[in-house]
């Protein structure tokens, strides 16, 4: 009699790491698998009360695992404030258990809004006019004090809401920012205020504030789905026109969603690298907390995704090499390049010199040689606390090229070299680029960024672990984005501020 032995069934994925998570329905903290699946990454993972769930965490399962290297080491914060009780994620404060100071601190001063936007983490709007919370000067003082106390000498610091430009006090925060000694302060916007109100965008102005502008491209459709408001591009270009009047600094944000606007990445870089008052890209892949447009989790946009439809719709301007992930967070979270611009001449450093190389934390601890110099002035660049349009940014990359920060030892062309001949058509100087002043030289560097804030869905606590972006509290508690947007700390934090209990 003949038999046949079973044959044993392979998975059709392979297992890479077991991390924790969140149940995308109740939030409790649950086990979650990272998988390696058809050339991309995944998480799935299983509530006892809810089920299973799964979704696309990275677009490129090669990138996913080749990046793990460029993970800097922790910085610890001078004060946590909160203590471990639960573990994480239960426990943001910061705790002693997170691996990461805080590059950028958030904080947003009011839930109202000039828009009702379908895509809002922040769950802000025209209806909260009246209703909404809003910061005042002390509570906003003491976030501040709270911040400076964590990190020391902070550099960055974000106002965002709800739109903060409607805030009656926004200009006093940022000119309190100021004078408590951060040097590079944003002001997160719709841009419509500055579109229409002269008196706000002169005081605007004196604060030197830099602006972080909304701008999801250039289709009606794009800012109907995702803003609510079809006819928003005239008043966005109105903005940055006035703003390029007043020689503010911008950096373009735009959410990311698949079906929507994905054929606008490259549009928007093109447009931005022209535009005088533009000096940066961010790309922000939708993600799926508070406000949301329904979406399968297993077909969202990612990091590669962005930056594979930025090459191609550049033509190769830009391409996906010529980004290093910012290792300041964990490696997946944030992409970042920076392009020399002279005219029409566009080139990404890290064509110039290998960025790469340096930021290989893995690699490079073994090698006694490595400038440190260099790698300080790199990690300044590549972190969450660079600051894009920045003088200082500007510097610091000018130094690295001409071999300043590398002990001039020749072994990287430089853009003096390349360009020495030549007068500036990219800025007012007229004059060699070796002779720029600080604020005619930011206008030679563009940054292009992409970071992908994690959801209910692909919620990681090793992620989480390490981020370096945090919304400060009115209870004096740093708390990291992805964690407040997901674990349940933003109601937390309204309910008290609706209740005078913040």
């Amino acid at each position: 009699m003949n038999s046949t032995a079973p044959v044993k069934e392979e998975r059709r994925e392979i297992f890479w790491e077991l991390t924790k998570s969140i149940c995308p329905e109740c939030r409790k903290v649950i086990d979650a698998r990272i998988l390696l699946r058809d050339g991309k990454v995944f998480i799935r993972k299983r509530c006892p009360d809810h089920g299973p769930f799964e979704a696309l965490f990275f677009g490129d399962a090669e990138l996913y695992v080749r990046i793990a290297p460029y993970n800097k080491p922790g910085t610890i914060p001078l004060k946590f404030g909160s203590e471990v009780r639960e573990g994480c994620p239960l426990d943001c404060g910061l705790c002693p258990d997170h691996q990461q100071h805080a590059c950028l601190g958030l904080i947003e001063v009011n839930q109202a809004c000039n828009l009702d936007c379908p895509l809002c983490f922040a769950d802000a709007g025209t209806h909260l006019a009246h209703s909404g919370f809003e910061l005042t000067y002390e509570q906003v003082e003491r976030m501040i004090d709270t911040y400076i106390a964590a990190e020391g000498n902070p550099e960055v610091l974000q106002f965002s809401g709800g739109e903060p430009s409607l805030h009656p006090r926004i200009i006093e925060f940022i000119e309190l920012a100021n004078r408590k000694g951060i040097k590079y302060v944003m002001l997160n916007t719709t841009g419509i205020r500055i579109a229409r109100d002269d008196k706000f965008l002169d005081a605007l102005a004196q604060t030197k504030a830099h602006v972080y502008l909304q701008f999801d491209g250039f289709d009606e459709r794009t800012n109907e789905l995702l803003r609510g408001k079809a006819d928003l591009l005239k008043i966005k270009l109105k903005a940055l026109d006035r703003l390029a009047e007043k020689d503010m600094r911008v950096v373009l944000v735009a959410a990311v969603e698949r079906g929507i606007n994905e054929h606008e990445i490259g549009p928007i870089v093109e447009f931005g690298l022209k535009h005088p008052a533009v000096f940066g890209v961010n790309f922000q892949p939708a993600f799926r907390a508070q406000r949301h447009i329904p979406s399968d989790p297993l077909e969202r946009m990612t990091i590669p995704d962005v930056l594979v439809r930025l090459e191609d719709q550049t033509k190769g301007l830009l391409r996906l090499d010529d980004f290093v992930p910012v290792p300041c967070c964990m490696p997946t979270c944030n992409f970042v390049t920076y392009a020399l611009i002279d005219g029409d001449s566009v080139t990404p450093i890290t064509r110039v010199m290998d960025v790469k190389f340096y930021l290989d934390y893995i690699k490079n601890r073994t090698m006694p040689a490595l400038n440190d110099d260099l790698l300080k002035t790199l990690e300044r660049l590549w972190s969450s606390s660079a600051k894009v349009g920045s003088d200082e940014a500007a510097q610091d990359i000018s130094n690295m090229l001409q071999g300043q920060s590398n002990g001039g030892n020749g072994s990287h062309p430089t853009l003096e070299a390349t360009r020495a001949e030549q007068r500036c058509v990219s800025c007012h100087a007229h004059l060699p680029l070796s002779e720029h002043a600080p604020r005619d030289l930011g206008r030679h560097i563009f940054m292009i960024n992409t970071r992908d804030f994690m959801d209910p869905w692909t919620f990681n606590v090793k992620n989480a672990m390490k981020c370096c972006v945090e919304f400060l509290t009115p209870d004096g508690r740093m708390i990291p984005f992805c964690t407040y947007n997901t674990v349940g700390y933003r109601e937390q934090v309204r309910e008290a501020l609706a209740n005078g209990k913040a």
